[in-house]
């Protein structure tokens, strides 16, 4: 077992600020934007004349004085126009970034996570959306409600809030498949807090790059409507003062020079702060692990009274995909104290079965059960939230990759203790006094450190203990484990083991682990459950297993394994080269 890596916190942890600062290229770029911000705000205090002031005796004035940037062809000052124009640029850009975020974001958000007919009814308005001309849009916008620019700049937040939306929910998709998303609903947390604590992280990156785009874009269209003439005459803007400009481009070309500096280092500054952004938040292609619409749950009765000291009753279960059925009629039971050995060859349907327990299969999938009860509930009948309170307080999961079901987002200490302080109402100080002691019962050596610590700063053995250790921190009655040791090697294999009996037998839980290891089973389970083909073929006691084995199938795979079997004899030596190598 590897300790805790010797590294200081994680570089790509510092605050945002802190990293876009250490770029010069997005240092500039907000030192532009805060200087035509800056400029806009202070517009009263830095010239004296009204943008709409007009004085035919100062038509296309020089630079003077009384004008530092001359007048335009109506006598207006330029640099007041100038001034007050940015307001009108800023103001606008902001509208549309705000309206495209608030139509988009949440559309985006609830279509990715939770997908179903809301999403086919938000893709087809999206599309709509998109299939109307903008430009003619916000003209009759204008031309029906008023001729302020700022409408046109909501209708165009409206017109662009497609971009958002498409943007938001590919995000969404992509992290709302992340295992350690699914380790989050094991533990009973409400989607609400997955898609705050999990979703939100992931989606913000490239949210800001789109903002500072559709800021950008906003900018440009405006200016495009106010240099046709449109929008209120008292309005100032750059896109006006280019219209007047280009009216008197013979006579004053430097007009041009104003707007046209202003308009193009405003969009260029923000652009490229938007691409500075992103490379401080090291946007990456997320990983993504299809499994995409809800599951189909019928359940053939309702609740029971349990036996005593049964945990779960599962009979004639069955999961289809589509026409392809992988789990089929099959019937087991776990009593309290009793450890469940679920065994078969990759394909078998174990997994399928255990994940049917959970909650937790594809969307796709269509699940029916004579009776599928935890503790005389009928789990196919509770809804996502009951579901989700049964989680991690009634049945905890030990998932197989370790590393894959730990957020790298969060601290490990975080991921502990936010399922306790749900379903256990304990304080923060209390949840995590509670999880050091089980990081150190779980035989971590130095529970504050990787309490503190990122999962990529600790070992794969380390972290399969942190789960463990999270799977019992709600003091769940049923334990289900899913190839727990698969991924580590042979000697943190036994140490992992030893901890999941021990911690069995200590809290007297019932238990599912499932398993192709014969080895695994025979160190652990008291009864056995082999599958072929989706269907029990056979369960007994494991001793009885081990030493009777009554179907065809099971002889074959403990058969199978090499324990026990013959050393393997010397390697045969060829008599020559089989390649001669000549200098």
């Amino acid at each position: 077992m590897t300790d805790v890596a010797q590294a200081p916190a994680a570089p790509g942890r510092d605050r945002l600020l802190r990293r876009t600062l250490r770029d010069p290229l997005a240092v500039v770029c907000l030192a532009v934007l805060a200087l035509v911000i800056a400029a806009s705000l202070a517009a009263p205090l830095l010239t004296d004349y009204a943008p709409d002031h007009s004085v035919l005796a100062d038509t296309l004035a020089p630079m003077s004085g009384a004008h530092p940037l001359g007048g335009d062809g109506v006598g207006r000052d330029v640099m007041s126009r100038l001034l007050y124009g940015g307001r009108t640029s800023l103001v606008g850009g902001t509208l549309a970034v705000l309206v495209a975020f608030a139509v988009g974001g949440p559309l985006g958000l609830i279509s990715g996570f939770y997908r179903g007919w809301f999403d086919a009814l938000a893709g087809w308005a999206v599309n709509v959306i998109m299939a109307v001309p903008a430009i003619i849009v916000m003209l009759v916008v204008m031309a029906a409600v008023s001729q302020d620019l700022n409408i046109a700049m909501i209708v165009l937040g409206v017109i662009m809030a497609p971009m958002v939306f498409r943007l938001i929910r590919a995000s969404v998709l992509a992290v709302r498949e992340e295992l350690y998303v699914d380790a989050a609903r094991v533990s009973g947390l409400g989607d609400a807090r997955i898609m705050r604590r999990h979703v939100l992280p992931v989606v913000i990156a490239p949210s800001v790059i789109q903002a500072t785009q559709v800021f950008a874009v906003a900018i440009g269209i405006q200016a495009g409507l106010a240099f046709l003439g449109l929008g209120k005459a008292s309005q100032a803007s750059w896109g006006a003062m280019l219209g007047d400009a280009f009216t008197n481009v013979y006579t004053a070309p430097v007009l041009l020079v104003w707007p046209g500096a202003a308009m193009g280092l405003t969009i260029l500054a923000s652009s490229m702060l938007g691409n500075a952004v992103r490379d401080a938040l090291g946007t990456t292609q997320p990983r993504v692990t299809k499994r995409p619409r809800p599951v189909v749950r019928t359940a053939a009765g309702s609740a029971v009274a349990p036996a005593e000291d049964r945990l779960l009753t599962v009979e004639g279960l069955r999961v289809a995909y589509g026409e392809k059925t992988v789990v089929d009629g099959v019937s087991i039971t776990v009593e309290r104290g009793e450890v469940l050995g679920l065994v078969g060859e990759s394909g078998s349907g174990k997994s399928q079965t255990a994940f049917s327990v959970l909650g937790l299969l594809p969307y796709e999938a269509e699940v029916k059960a004579d009776q599928l009860a935890f503790e005389g509930k009928a789990l196919l009948s509770l809804s996502l939230d009951q579901l989700n309170a049964l989680r991690g307080r009634g049945i905890g999961y030990i998932p197989q990759e370790p590393m894959s079901n730990l957020d790298p987002c969060f601290r490990i200490g975080f991921q502990l203790v936010e399922p306790m302080r749900k379903h256990l109402g304990l304080s923060r100080a209390d949840a995590r006094t509670k999880a050091l002691e089980l990081l150190a019962r779980v035989g971590i050596p130095d529970p504050e450190r990787v309490f503190r610590s990122y999962p990529h700063q600790i070992s794969g053995g380390m972290a399969q203990r942190v789960l463990i250790a999270g799977a019992v921190s709600c003091d769940p009655r049923l334990l289900i484990a899913d190839e727990p040791t698969t991924a580590l090697d042979v000697t943190v294999q036994a140490e992992v083991l030893d901890l999941m009996r021990s911690l069995q037998q200590e809290r007297h839980m019932g238990m599912i682990l499932v398993t192709h290891d014969f080895g695994v089973v025979a160190d652990i389970c008291d009864r056995v459950a082999v599958m072929q083909k989706g269907r029990i073929v056979e369960s007994a006691p494991a001793g009885q297993i081990f030493a009777a084995p009554g179907h065809d199938y099971t002889r074959m795979l403990l058969d199978s394994t090499l324990e026990g079997g013959p050393a393997r004899g010397e390697l045969l030596r060829p008599g020559t080269p089989l390649k001669e190598v000549t200098s």
